[in-house]
């Protein structure tokens, strides 16, 4: 199965995302858009596949949607994309493409949706809550 993570490393909800694709037993793609940032049209695919507006796309804390006036809904989708390309980190993520569909994970545990192979053990998240019981199950 063809899984991409588009990962921040800096941010907790990408790094339990990205360890709850791998403890399905999959090796996704992962895809550092900080360093590697995704064209507009890329991003206009991805909301397609999320059915998402380019406004839930964006995230504030850590970013520079305040100083850009973001907030204001005198910009269009296609001015939003305009400002992630430019700024990346505006991004909000993790957003995770598998063949089941597109979605941007948060909380983490969202990925677990669009994963066919079933969790292969426990899992909790970097703050200790679990989210995947010894027998591979939602908690």
């Amino acid at each position: 199965m063809s899984i991409t993570i588009y990962h921040n490393p800096a941010c907790g909800t990408s790094r339990n995302t990205l360890a709850l694709i791998r403890n399905s037993g999959a090796e996704p793609e992962v895809i550092e858009y900080l360093k590697t940032p995704p064209s507009k049209e890329r991003l206009q695919q991805l909301l397609a596949g999320m059915g998402l507006g380019a406004r839930d796309l964006l995230g504030q804390k850590g970013t520079p949607y305040d100083e850009l006036g973001l907030a204001d809904p005198k910009w269009t989708d296609d001015e939003l994309l305009d400002f992630v390309v430019q700024h990346p980190i505006l991004m909000n993520r993790p957003v995770v493409v598998t063949p089941l569909g597109a979605k941007l994970c948060r909380p983490s545990e969202a990925v677990l949706e669009l994963l066919a192979n079933p969790q292969l053990g426990a899992f909790s998240k970097e703050d200790g809550e679990a989210v995947v019981n010894d027998k591979g199950q939602r908690v």
